[in-house]
């Protein structure tokens, strides 16, 4: 039907559709019975969207209470200090010492061959300086607690975060782009720690862990690089092309040897849609469920002039929800990493309207 016709309806639940001629009475009763509070598909708008705007009011509204918190009130009879002594202490036992440099180069030697051994090197560098002032804050407040040494404004501020469950600036100057709590934080820096272990006690992996990175984007010019040295062609004229592929969770060990050309990675979360397995392309969010995995991905650099034409939705890809970033002195963003083409069967507009995009962490 068109939009000339009394049976079009402007919306997939026929709540709103342009009545059929009538009294001015009628037309009153009929506006008085469509939903008071806008439904988001009157915008186009996944019904999910309405559990995403009270997350984020929720989300604001006890950071607000967060403020109103007294800074000496006990926890079980313990005082702030006892209780931050003990939560230092928990921190530290999870991250460990920064990594040997000198031992990592020597592993893993720059070679022309082999960029993601350069990249290794860059991300043992970035993650060492964090695990540096992680520790050496949560020593010194310690040591302050104590008595040991002066309580200065930094220590307070890191002190008065680790309080309320948040990440202090200290860290976060230095820290990849998070919107974690303290308590996540420290898990997620944690596990990427251990990513980067795996990677110098076994070897380059098959399989890529993209979230875990801290600089993602010198991992993304590594893969290109590879393929640029390897087949001599300009690396300014290479794209990449995505190809989803079926393996996902525990599957994933059984990836054992990396693609001729190109790397598989994964730890992608997509939000706005989700990705239909059987498909193999994008899909509609089920009822309740913001955001879904997606499956490893085999990213493939090909000659921009060569890349063939797809029904896809450019997708852009950011480190966070929060879907913007600033400019760093590296010439990228601090959060938007690339664009990827996701296969779809609906016009890109729609994703689009759906606002639908790809993070590497939730």
């Amino acid at each position: 039907s068109t939009v000339l016709e009394d049976s079009y309806k402007f919306s997939p639940s026929g709540i709103y559709y342009a009545p059929p001629k009538a009294s001015y009475a009628e037309y009153l009763d009929f506006i008085k019975s469509l939903p008071a509070i806008p439904h988001p598909e009157v915008f186009g708008l996944h019904e999910n969207a309405d559990i995403t705007k009270d997350q984020k009011e929720t989300n604001e509204l006890f950071s607000c209470i967060l403020l109103t918190l007294p800074r000496q009130a006990t926890a079980g009879g313990r005082s702030a200090n006892e209780t931050i002594a003990e939560l230092a202490q928990d921190i530290l036992s999870k991250i460990p010492e920064p990594f040997s440099h000198e031992d990592v180069l020597e592993a893993f030697p720059v070679m022309y061959s082999e960029s993601m051994n350069t990249v290794l090197g860059q991300e043992v560098v970035r993650f060492n300086r964090l695990i540096e002032v992680v520790r050496k804050s949560l020593t010194n407040v310690q040591k302050a607690i104590k008595g040991l040494v002066l309580m200065s404004g930094e220590l307070e501020e890191v002190f008065q975060s680790m309080l309320v469950g948040k990440v202090p600036e200290l860290w976060s100057n230095v820290s990849y782009p998070s919107l974690k709590p303290l308590g996540s934080y420290v898990n997620d820096l944690a596990e990427r720690i251990r990513f980067l272990q795996q990677w110098i006690d076994n070897g380059t992996p098959s399989v890529f862990w993209l979230s875990g990175f801290f600089f993602t984007q010198a991992f993304l010019t590594g893969a290109q690089q590879n393929f640029a040295r390897k087949y001599k062609i300009p690396i300014d004229h290479l794209t990449f092309d995505f190809e989803v592929m079926d393996v996902e969770g525990d599957a994933l060990d059984t990836i054992q040897q990396k693609p001729e050309d190109g790397v598989y990675i994964y730890g992608l979360y997509l939000e706005g849609a989700r990705w239909d397995r059987e498909r193999r392309q994008l899909g509609e969010q089920a009822p309740k469920v913001l955001t879904d995995s997606l499956p490893c991905v085999h990213l493939m650099p090909v000659d921009k002039a060569k890349k063939e034409a797809k029904p896809i939705y450019v997708s852009p890809l950011y480190k966070t929800s929060a879907r913007r970033g600033m400019l760093s002195t590296t010439g990228h963003s601090t959060n938007y990493v690339m664009a990827m083409d996701l296969k779809t069967d609906k016009d890109p507009e729609h994703w689009v309207n759906r606002g639908t995009a790809l993070l590497c962490t939730l």
